[in-house]
């Protein structure tokens, strides 16, 4: 049995692409109104290929489920302590946990609750976005990288996660060095999406020449500089011209963090930006211009607030 926690644009769609393939999915979600609305109507899913509603079981309570064989965290970074601790009956000896959330950090925070070696690690360029109650949109699919969370294990649970993957249309690469690869999407995320949760604009607009794309680019030089000094073999101008083609081609597309301004929720800055401020203190490394973002986007959210 598979768990997906948080049935939300990525939980949702994985949810139903699994359910499509004929696995036996649970979906867990703390919001009693949209598990309600799951099991009386199943989850849309909107894709190029038109609509479809997909049948999906879910739940709010996971003691009534017990030990599943997956369990996937698709939470915002902020619940991935409660949510841990929401799922702990789903997790056995020899469940796999596994963690393909923005940012750097959540695995920690899963390693505090779960065995090291039963977590898998991952980033996914795959997008989904919620549409309404119960009904997402996938709006865009890309790479997926998998891999151990823990140092010196063997591949052995990230193949499996990939052959579900595989199963649900999102074909992902198992590597050792997935860690790097959470890097490089964490040093995208970091230029991109502050600057368009602060701006408004979309991918399309922020990837025009200008200033804005300086900026864009500064951030990811800074980050990519974090990542080098942490052992990461990521070089800066192949992150930059990988961020100037993904605003390219995302078109109108809307950053999580902009969907997140727009509706004034909190957002992810703390494991984006954050994270690289983080690691750059711990390498006495100055990254003025990711404090700046952390310290924009958190004036923003007070404003929110007052």
């Amino acid at each position: 049995m598979i768990a997906i926690v948080g049935a939300g644009a990525m939980g949702g769609m994985l949810a139903a692409r699994l359910t499509a393939a004929k696995h036996d999915v649970t979906l867990i979600d703390v919001s009693e109104a949209l598990v309600a609305r799951i099991n009386e109507n199943g989850l849309i899913v909107d894709g190029k290929e038109g609509s479809e509603q997909v049948n999906v079981r879910a739940a709010s309570n996971p003691s009534v489920i017990g030990a599943a064989d997956t369990v996937f965290f698709f939470v915002k970074a902020q619940h991935t302590d409660g949510a841990a601790k929401l799922a702990a009956p789903l997790v056995g000896p020899d469940t796999t946990v596994v963690s393909l959330q923005n940012g750097w950090g959540n695995a920690d925070v899963l390693s505090s609750h779960f065995p090291l070696e039963q977590i898998v690690v991952g980033v996914t360029y795959h997008s989904a976005t919620v549409v309404g109650l119960g009904h997402v949109a996938h709006t865009g699919k890309g790479a997926t990288f998998i891999g151990p969370y823990a140092d010196g294990q063997t591949l052995d649970r990230a193949a499996q996660v990939g052959e579900l993957l595989s199963d649900a249309g999102i074909p992902a690469e198992v590597t050792a060095l997935v860690k790097t690869e959470v890097w490089k999407k964490l040093i995208l995320n970091a230029a991109t999406l502050p600057t368009s949760a602060l701006t408004g604009l979309c991918a399309g607009v922020q990837g025009e020449p200008g200033p804005l794309l300086q900026l864009v680019d500064d951030l990811a030089a800074e980050a990519a500089a974090v990542a080098r000094a942490l052992g990461y073999a990521i070089e800066t101008e192949e992150r930059i011209q990988r961020i100037h083609t993904v605003l390219e081609g995302a078109g109108k597309g809307k950053s999580s963090m902009l969907q997140d301004a727009e509706g004034r929720r909190k957002t992810e800055i703390e494991v984006i930006n954050g994270a690289v401020v983080k690691a750059a203190a711990s390498l006495g490394i100055d990254v003025p211009l990711n404090k700046a973002m952390v310290a924009l986007i958190a004036g923003l959210e007070r404003g929110w607030r007052q």
